[in-house]
């Protein structure tokens, strides 16, 4: 496990562990580990989650902090004798949904930089496509941006993991 090729997508549910197994991958590689953060404490429930995910991790991480402008964050960053881990892929276009961004042209750029990084990237990203049909316009269309990002970052990818109950499945590579 601890030869990263270029990119790394890393897909799960909820609480599948899928976030510890990228960061795994990143600590095995014996690479200077970057944590690419696209979330946003938005209330108290989502600081504490941000605030417990960065103790795990501990004092030897990088951490960058990117809501919105995750390509320009990964290509100011990607470099030989680094490794940036992406948590979470679905939290951002969450970010670009509510900024009411072009997902599909913001996806394309996301691709076009993944496709000649110039390091290796460990992207974390949740499976949301598995259950019932949404109820409500905007979980479909989230549901359908996170899925069409999936098969276009999993098409790039060297490699491909599912994690459901702790446990990776090798899909790609």
């Amino acid at each position: 496990m601890g030869d990263l090729q270029n990119v790394t997508l890393v897909l799960g549910g909820a609480r599948s562990g899928k976030s510890a197994f990228g960061e795994k991958l990143v600590a095995e590689s014996g690479l200077a580990p970057v944590y690419l953060a696209t979330s946003e404490p938005r209330d108290d429930e989502m600081a504490t989650r941000i605030a417990h995910h960065r103790a795990r991790r501990g004092p030897e991480w990088t951490t960058l902090e990117e809501p919105d402008d995750l390509e320009g964050a990964l290509q100011r960053t990607a470099q030989s004798g680094r490794v940036i881990l992406v948590d979470c892929l679905t939290l951002w276009i969450t970010n670009l949904m509510m900024a009411e961004a072009d997902i599909a042209a913001r996806s394309a750029a996301l691709c076009s930089v993944l496709a000649g990084i110039g390091g290796p990237v460990v992207l974390i990203s949740n499976e949301v496509g598995l259950g019932i049909v949404p109820d409500n316009r905007m979980a479909r269309e989230f549901r359908d941006h996170a899925g069409r990002l999936h098969q276009d970052v999993a098409a790039i990818a060297d490699t491909v993991y599912f994690v459901a109950a702790g446990l990776p499945l090798k899909m790609k590579g």
